[in-house]
């Protein structure tokens, strides 16, 4: 029997897909069927048999090219970019604390590694008439927290907006472009995140994990989305089963967000 959802065939490249949500969909694209490359800043310890890697730091244009290159010269082209790539290195205190310094930073971080990456190899896809480019942005471009991320939550609302843009342009040449806008993913930095806030508390990482679900407002389903969950979404939307769906933003986040 032909399973749901399959990539057998495609052509796929994840970035940052050596730990958390990136590594969870590189597992799942292999096992699927899909020939995957993924990239990071150095090779990890253990990599998944099978598994193209490329060293090179996105946050740069000239690393962009690395991989776009490494891209061409393996298969000649591309099915499926996952843009995972992201996160927050910005201090907390408000906005008064970011100087141009950190905006420079979240946005090389957050938007134009796929600015740039689509660049390069949204061009072949278009020519094929064929293929999918997924970004995965953050509720926080609509929630942002002000004490710590107004930049990187101002990086992903770019982002968003850039991939609307992008989708409306390809789409009618077979291109589809959607995003994916997860909310508190319980990765392995998030479960030592929730042991530091309950130790600081006094108590243990359950506790930690409540404060920080609390933080965010809640979320109603009770707990984090895990690295799995988000992987097989971003499968889904990848497939051929998805093939009519483009120019949408589909959220994963327990409910965190408080509206329609």
């Amino acid at each position: 029997m032909t399973p749901f959802v399959t990539l057998e065939g495609k052509r796929a490249l994840v970035t940052s897909g050596t730990r958390g949500a990136g590594a969870a969909t590189v597992r799942l694209f292999r096992d699927l069927g899909a020939a995957v490359m993924t990239s990071a800043r150095s090779r990890p310890d253990t990599l998944n048999d099978g598994i193209g890697f490329v060293a090179a730091d996105l946050t740069s244009a000239e690393g962009c090219e690395t991989l776009a290159a490494a891209v061409q010269d393996r298969w000649g082209g591309v099915d499926i970019v996952v843009h995972m790539l992201g996160g927050s290195s910005a201090p907390a205190g408000g906005f008064a604390a970011l100087g141009d310094g950190e905006w420079r930073r979240e946005l090389d971080l957050n938007l134009m590694p796929a600015v740039r990456l689509d660049r390069a190899l949204a061009p072949g896809m278009v020519a094929t008439g064929g293929g999918v480019i997924i970004h995965v942005t953050s509720i926080q471009r609509t929630l942002p927290l002000p004490e710590a991320t107004t930049a990187y939550a101002a990086a992903k609302a770019a982002l968003s907006t850039y991939s609307k843009a992008l989708s409306k342009e390809v789409s009618p040449k077979g291109v589809r472009v959607v995003r994916v806008s997860p909310g508190w993913i319980e990765t392995e930095a998030a479960v030592h995140l929730a042991e530091r806030v309950g130790a600081e508390a006094g108590a243990d990482a359950e506790e930690g994990k409540r404060r920080i679900m609390a933080a965010l407002g809640g979320i109603p389903l009770g707990r984090p989305s895990s690295p799995a969950e988000v992987a097989s979404l971003i499968a889904f939307l990848a497939s051929d089963r998805a093939a009519s769906i483009t120019g949408t933003e589909f959220v994963i986040d327990g409910g965190t967000i408080p509206t329609a």
